[in-house]
């Protein structure tokens, strides 16, 4: 066993580890949630919409879309996975991530996100791993882009290339909460530039993010990736909000 896993295997000994859900003494090595939360939690059902995965009647059809993937407001990425619905308890202990550097919740969200990807998604085709990324603001106010950091572990565990030095959000739309699915999609054009187009050109690209609400911000993320040259884009979230 690695000198590293030998110390946490000690530390724990010592100074136990206590789920983030039910606060029990955790019993999966180096995690923060215990297996029966993790088995307890809102998994998104495989059987969703071909290009977005939210769940619609399919009847076990992996090849139907919903009603906006299949209209006017069909996504610029050709497919998603996510791991979880963002509701419960795992909204709150994502947000908790995300706002209140609970990082230490990561391998949990990477042990998550592998398993969508694989089960969804054609990793073998994926050339690139790059995160959504935030703004200025953002990254000043919460110190790190939370998005990177999953991307990054995840790139490092499935052995994929990563860059974070891909694509740049190149203004700052007001808040996309509160704004209607229309409103979100016209609020978020041209957000982003590709800054190294040769790096994109003829790649299949997945763009690792920590929640997926409408999709308007990862579309149009998409769609910048694709007019620069990418051949496909996926989309790979820990968490999405379920169509009301």
């Amino acid at each position: 066993m690695p000198l590293k896993d030998t110390l946490k295997k000690l530390l724990d000994i010592l100074f136990p580890r206590h789920c983030e859900i039910c606060s029990s003494q955790v019993d999966r090595f180096d995690r923060y949630i215990c297996a029966n939360c993790l088995n307890n939690l809102p998994f998104m059902p495989q059987d969703g919409c071909a290009i977005c995965a939210k769940p619609i009647s399919s009847g076990g059809n992996t090849n139907l879309l919903c009603e906006d993937c299949s209209g006017k407001n069909r996504p610029f990425f050709d497919r998603a996975a996510a791991a979880v619905c963002f509701e419960g308890n795992f909204r709150r202990i994502l947000l908790d991530f995300k706002f209140n550097s609970h990082l230490w919740l990561k391998n949990d969200f990477i042990d998550l996100l592998e398993s969508a990807a694989r089960s969804r998604l054609n990793m073998a085709a994926v050339d690139l791993i790059i995160p959504m990324p935030i703004t200025t603001f953002h990254l000043l106010d919460r110190g790190f882009n939370q998005s990177a950091l999953l991307a990054k572990a995840l790139a490092k565990r499935i052995n994929k290339s990563y860059s974070n030095k891909i694509l740049r959000r190149i203004n700052s739309p007001r808040r996309q909460s509160g704004l209607k699915e229309e409103d979100r999609r016209e609020n978020v054009k041209n957000t982003f530039k590709v800054l190294k187009p040769r790096k994109v050109i003829g790649r299949v690209i997945l763009v690792v993010d920590d929640i997926m609400t409408t999709g308007a911000t990862l579309s149009e993320c998409a769609r910048t990736l694709k007019s620069a040259g990418a051949q496909k884009v996926f989309v790979l979230t820990l968490a999405t909000t379920l169509r009301s």
